[in-house]
């Protein structure tokens, strides 16, 4: 018998089988989960500075975007796809501008009157109003301190020198510096609305199906009505603001307020903040009062507008916003003014846009059918 048969060659470099120990999936589901949260908190940090300018964009997306489509549908240009986006996002930059502008143009207006106010108040100090007198209690105490800090010449001197150059000089570039920050974000919120309007329905699919695999069925009503809430919280807080402007402004132009235009247009600005709108509405009825207008014109204006403040904002806005989202009276205003004072002015349409995700899941879970 050969002797190869019996023996193994002495050559036979054959492996041995392995010892590694193959490495369980969920560490590596795990590892990779670690791996994006830690790259996207990563993300959210160097971001931080444009989340609020990004977050613009996408309220501003969301809520104008039923118009995009017909805007779109209108002037379609298959040799351009960006043609429709770029236009409508420069229109919508313009909408958002215009107010600025013309409050600036506005108040530049009235720069002169201001410096001739100024002159006047260092050369004849500021004449007591002949309804000071006639208050009661204090009418003739509040006279005489006028008389002696307001309409003297030298005291109303001594408080302007008072006043801390270096300070203002400080402030001033500070305001600059400020301006140039915040029309750079205005830039790049138009820049992520272009990209959002050009890629709308890709990103809308894409959420829908994350959604759809993460919660199924329920995630894409959620989806829904985040998306309700949205349009529903921004349509009624501008509409409320321009209707409380217009109606207020109509009472500016009635009582005799100077430069009602521009008070106007400040009323609807501070309008959509709860409340903000009463400093705009107050300073034009003490404008109007120190402009020799009478003390029952400036109490009326300030009654007025708070009438028209109080409905707008208790009952309308609320209604307004809830109806769209269909959340609750209650709901809507704890998401209007607690989003508010949590995110700052954004949180105008986060809070009701929460409050409405927290409704959705609770009716879902309790098997609340609208």
């Amino acid at each position: 018998m050969p002797s190869h048969t019996l023996s193994k060659p002495i050559n036979d470099r054959s492996e041995p089988p392995s010892l590694e120990k193959p490495i369980d999936s969920r560490a590596q589901l795990a590892t990779r989960a670690a791996f994006a949260i830690l790259l996207v908190l990563l993300a959210l940090w160097v971001g931080s500075d444009f989340l609020t300018a990004l977050a613009w964009a996408a309220v501003i997306a969301i809520t104008t975007w039923p118009v995009y489509i017909r805007f779109a549908t209108l002037i379609s240009d298959h040799r351009s796809p960006v043609s429709a986006p770029l236009l409508f996002t420069l229109l919508t930059g313009g909408v958002l501008i215009v107010p600025i502008i013309l409050t600036v143009h506005q108040i530049a207006q009235g720069s002169d009157a201001f410096v001739h106010w100024v002159t006047q108040l260092r050369q004849d100090g500021i004449p007591v109003p002949g309804w000071v007198a006639q208050l009661p209690i204090a009418g003739e105490y509040l006279d005489g301190w006028w008389q002696a800090n307001l309409s003297n010449p030298r005291a109303v001197v001594e408080w302007l020198r008072g006043v801390n150059m270096e300070s203002v000089t400080a402030w001033t570039s500070a305001l600059g510096g400020e301006l140039l920050h915040r029309l750079f974000l205005f830039l790049i919120m138009l820049i992520a609305l272009f990209l959002m309007f050009r890629d709308g329905a890709w990103l809308a699919d894409r959420v829908l199906d994350t959604v759809d695999r993460l919660l199924g069925d329920p995630g894409e009503r959620l989806a829904s009505m985040i998306a309700d809430a949205i349009r529903g919280t921004v349509n009624g807080i501008v509409a409320v603001a321009l209707a409380e402007a217009a109606i207020i402004g109509i009472g500016f132009v009635l009582a005799g307020v100077p430069h009602p235009l521009l008070f106007a247009v400040l009323t609807m600005a501070f309008a959509m903040l709860p409340f903000g709108a009463w400093a705009a509405f107050t300073a034009a009825a003490l404008v109007l009062l120190f402009h020799g207008g009478s003390l029952l014109a400036a109490a009326g204006v300030f009654g007025f507008g708070a009438s028209v403040m109080l409905i707008g904002d208790n009952f309308v806005q609320p209604a307004l916003v809830g109806g769209r989202a269909r959340l609750p009276f209650l709901l809507a205003l704890i998401g209007i003014f607690g989003g508010l004072r949590t995110f700052g002015l954004i949180g105008l349409f986060l809070g009701p846009v929460i409050m409405t995700a927290l409704l959705t899941v609770l009716r879902e879970w309790a098997g609340i059918k609208d």
